[in-house]
């Protein structure tokens, strides 16, 4: 399944967890690393475990390979109710496989891209077994590298990260946050730019951009007809291209449209 939001809820705030699930989020992410301050990490893996074992189920940002939290950090990750691991700053693709290792079987990994040297190893981490889907950290990558905060600036950011994911074979990849909490217009432009590219879904701040990424990513009904049409008409051709209204329609564009259908949600 290819995810389209992923909502961040900081680690220490347990009374927002069950909020966060509620929100309607493809993969809610209790966070341990940027949301939470360093004398307050162990009281919020402390509340992280809490909650799952209560029967809680959302992935877990933990805090990236070398820093002092990142071990106990990892032994949560045994925990019962962890269905995906989110790790920042992912730039080594040996250092990734070993960590990987470590993991509880079928643990999906979606590793951040926030750094130059990420982005240049991208293609590397997403083929490290184990990787569902990368993720854009772009507010670190900007920080990193100086890049201004828009389309054209981080265009070639994105399209790395997008070609990275086709030829590794895995899911489209996952836009960074819209910072605007209100400025729904702007996220939804911000949502029609990554979809463009090729991404799959957003990652979220706030429980009231879910909806708006929700809509964004999925296809419209007009968008919808026209791919049931082309593939109605594939289907009676059988073998070979076909004409419909005037357009020729050859294998990748009825491939295309059948992945289409598919986002229907």
């Amino acid at each position: 399944m290819t995810h389209r939001t992923y909502l961040f809820v900081p680690g220490d705030r347990p009374e927002r967890f069950d909020k966060a699930v509620a929100a309607g989020a493809d993969v809610p992410v209790l966070d341990l690393e940027d949301a939470v301050l360093p004398d307050a990490k162990g009281r919020a893996r402390s509340a992280i475990r809490d909650w799952l074992a209560a029967g809680g189920r959302a992935a877990v940002r933990i805090n990236g390979i070398g820093t002092h939290w990142h071990e106990e950090d990892v032994a949560l990750l045994a925990t019962p109710g962890v269905t995906h691991v989110m790790l920042p700053k992912a730039e080594d693709a040996a250092a990734l496989a070993a960590f990987a290792a470590r993991l509880p079987q079928g643990l999906p990994i979606v590793p951040l891209i926030e750094s130059a040297v990420g982005l240049c190893e991208a293609r590397a981490l997403a083929a490290v077994k184990g990787v569902r889907q990368l993720a854009f950290g772009s507010v670190d990558f900007q920080l990193d590298t100086g890049i201004e905060d828009d389309i054209i600036s981080l265009l070639y950011a994105r399209s790395c990260l997008v070609i990275a994911s086709a030829a590794a074979s895995i899911a489209p990849p996952v836009d960074g946050v819209t910072v605007a909490l209100d400025d729904e217009e702007r996220l939804l432009a911000d949502v029609r730019a990554a979809r463009g590219l090729g991404f799959a879904g957003k990652l979220c701040i706030h429980p009231k951009q879910v909806a708006a990424v929700h809509r964004g990513f999925a296809p419209d009904a007009a968008q919808l007809a026209k791919a049931s049409a082309i593939v109605a008409a594939a289907d009676s051709a059988g073998n070979g291209a076909v004409r419909l209204n005037g357009q020729l329609i050859d294998r990748p564009v009825v491939e295309r449209a059948r992945r289409l259908l598919a986002q229907a949600f």
